[in-house]
């Protein structure tokens, strides 16, 4: 994991952080002065095939898992990310019913061009 560089794939996004089982990673998502920023703490660590972290900001949390798979003599890069919604509980069948209408479409797009950019470099 190289984390200075997720900011060459994934928009308006500087990322810092350390490496192993229990490190902290800072990623900074803005444009201008609005953004957010997401810490994560680092899970599992399996370098190079594995590393899940735990979102523990205000905006993002949840899992984020990045892996690589072996596939024959190619490799397939698989991001999942597992979001909890920062909603109150009993807010969370509205919550959900509208991310599903916005927040999903929105967040896949993104992921998607980032995932474009992240293919171009390698």
């Amino acid at each position: 994991m190289n984390w200075s560089r997720q900011g060459e794939w994934i928009p308006a996004t500087d990322v810092s952080g350390g490496t192993g089982i229990g490190a902290q990673v800072v990623a900074r998502t803005a444009l201008g002065r609005v953004g957010f920023t997401d810490t994560m703490v680092i899970t599992e660590w399996d370098p190079p095939r594995r590393c899940v972290v735990r979102h523990t900001g205000r905006v993002v949390r949840g899992s984020g898992i990045f892996e690589v798979l072996r596939r024959g003599e190619l490799s397939e890069f698989r991001w999942t990310e597992l979001v909890e919604l920062p909603v109150p509980a009993a807010a969370q069948p509205v919550a959900m019913l509208l991310g599903r209408w916005t927040v999903v479409p929105a967040t896949r797009l993104a992921l998607d061009y980032a995932l474009r950019r992240f293919a171009r470099l390698v």
